[in-house]
């Protein structure tokens, strides 16, 4: 590879090239950058033909296009030039780095000096490019006999031409774009079965934060695609206004939704009514800056996003932070990790897009990376919230249903289980038991050792009928110290014996949460079930009225009533 010779630098810093430049020779190495191996230089009227510019090339101040270079174009014609010796039996390809620019003409003579042209880029469908793919790629001449000029000619009203510019050889192309579509195939995946999921999540649970989510994953992926041209290769490759619609929509759109996804999960208005509405007022910014370039497309409107892009990305963490430090709500801490990677690995796009960095794999892929860390932890950050959320609306609907202190089902929950269940009974002609408990000492208990205790000698007592009940069987609490047993069918007199010597057992075992002499003292009374004209709450009424005529200093703690 040779080197350049004879550069001085010009006014600026910049420096000037010999109108020559230095001839690629090609060999070993699979890639090659053409950084200070081309020239460039930017048309501003952008009406020079390929004869004009190959014509006048002594006159025009070419430049030496390097790493560090911001090569300026939108509203002109960026013109690069360089010359390549390519092995004979070999095939090359010049490989822009980027696929978001209207179009690119590359050009040379072949050895009768007619022009060869080559083009791509947006304004076309990828289908019908020089060289078909995800980026925009030329074929250089093959067993040419002289090192050949090459001219690449890039017309773009919106944005700097940025791209890294490399030499490919044809073994290198193909490995490149499978490991490529093998990537993306996996990122763009991830992101539809995250989008998926939460927008089953967010309709299924009535969630505006998942909603919220799956919308800023859709606007996200969709502008991807488009800006890795892998939409426009295979999912979109003959809609070309909708290509460069999603083009103009990133990044705007989908940092609105994001900041909305915040702001649903944060509640900045709890924290404070002028951030809520100064989020408001971005999302409305920005919204109207990308509308307003998806109607111009160019480079003004473009920086304009970019710089709201860039304001939101600090919106951003200002409030996850802020609702963090300020939230009872624990699962913010998984946002605040979710967006710390891509806040952090998008500001390498934006920089670049700035002219503060130098073009790298960061500024290329740096939102790529972000997204993959962050969508999964955002996505496990909503479910952690949603299932805590739903817990404790399960609790509070079961508390309309469930005693508070035992969380035994309560009265009415009883009968109409009773109700069902003397049904069946009637149709299969079986019998189920019913029994009505009290716990007879619990004012003995009370005054012994305090309210706290008595209290705690219910909640051991419903324990006590858990264990004692069996299948679907139930137990409630129905009164301040009563408790009622449904025991489903088939019951007979000597099982209904069995279970309510069973619950008179159990209150007289030592447990450690009450004191070592305190036992409890159950009285019973069981009935078999259905009698007759009886529905559920007659039933159960019967019953505790035969509890009743259990005294507290009776000797007989059973009560049959029907056997």
């Amino acid at each position: 590879m040779t080197s350049w010779n004879g550069v001085r630098a010009a006014g600026g810093g910049e420096a000037v090239a010999p109108v020559r430049p230095p001839v690629v020779v090609l060999g070993s190495e699979g890639s090659v950058s053409l950084n200070r191996q081309s020239v460039y230089w930017a048309d501003a009227t952008g009406q020079r033909a390929i004869e004009q510019v190959e014509a006048g090339v002594d006159a025009l101040p070419w430049r030496l296009r390097t790493r560090d270079q911001q090569s300026w174009t939108p509203g002109g014609v960026l013109w690069v030039m360089f010359e390549a010796s390519v092995p004979r039996g070999e095939r090359w390809y010049l490989e822009t780095g980027t696929a978001i620019h209207d179009h690119l003409q590359f050009f040379h003579r072949d050895p009768n000096g007619a022009w060869v042209v080559q083009q791509a880029g947006t304004d076309m469908p990828a289908s019908i490019w020089s060289v078909p793919g995800r980026l925009p790629t030329f074929l250089l001449a093959s067993d040419a006999p002289a090192p050949v000029r090459y001219w690449l000619r890039v017309d773009d009203a919106q944005a700097e031409f940025l791209s890294p510019l490399r030499l490919v050889r044809s073994d290198m192309v193909r490995s490149q774009r499978e490991v490529e579509q093998f990537m993306f195939g996996a990122y763009f995946g991830l992101a539809l079965l995250m989008f998926c999921a939460s927008l089953a999540h967010g309709v299924t649970y009535r969630d505006k934060a998942f909603l919220a989510f799956a919308l800023y994953i859709l606007l996200l992926a969709s502008g991807q695609l488009g800006r890795a041209g892998v939409g426009a290769q295979h999912f979109w490759p003959e809609w070309l206004a909708w290509n460069g619609t999603l083009l103009s929509l990133w990044p705007g759109a989908a940092m609105a939704a994001g900041l909305w996804f915040v702001k649903v999960v944060t509640d900045p208005a709890r924290l404070s009514r002028r951030l809520d509405l100064g989020v408001w007022a971005l999302i409305a910014a920005l919204l109207a800056a990308t509308a307003l370039h998806v109607v111009l497309r160019g480079h003004n409107s473009l920086t304009l996003v970019l710089a709201l892009t860039g304001l939101s990305l600090v919106a951003v963490l200002c409030m996850v932070v802020w609702g963090w430090h300020d939230s009872r709500d624990r699962h913010l801490t998984l946002v605040v990790l979710g967006f710390a990677p891509l806040a952090v690995l998008a500001l390498f796009p934006l920089a670049r897009t700035f002219g503060l960095l130098p073009p790298s794999l960061l500024t290329r892929y740096g939102v790529f990376f972000g997204s993959a860390l962050q969508l999964p932890i955002l996505y496990y950050a909503l479910n952690i919230r949603l299932m805590a959320r739903r817990e404790g609306e399960l609790r509070a609907s079961a508390l309309s249903r469930t005693d508070a202190l035992t969380g035994l089902p309560h009265l009415q929950a009883l009968v109409e289980r009773l109700d069902t269940s003397l049904a069946h009974a009637r149709g299969q002609k079986q019998q189920l038991g019913l029994m009505g408990v009290r716990v007879s000492n619990l004012d003995a208990i009370a005054e012994e050792f305090g309210p706290e205790y008595a209290e705690k000698a219910l909640v051991v007592a419903a324990s006590h009928l858990r264990r004692v009940i069996v299948g679907f069987d139930m137990a409630a609490r129905v009164g301040e110290r009563e408790f009622a047993l449904l025991l489903e069918a088939p019951m007979t007199p000597q099982l209904a014996t069995s279970r309510a010597q069973q619950v008179v057992a159990s209150g007289l075992r030592q447990v450690e949460a009450l004191p070592a002499a305190l036992t409890l003292k159950f009285h019973v009374a069981v009935a078999l079930l259905p009698e007759p004209q009886l529905d559920g709450a007659a039933s159960l009424r019967w019953v505790m009225e035969g509890l009743d005529q259990l005294t507290p200093d009776t000797r007989k703690l059973i009560r049959p009533l029907n056997f």
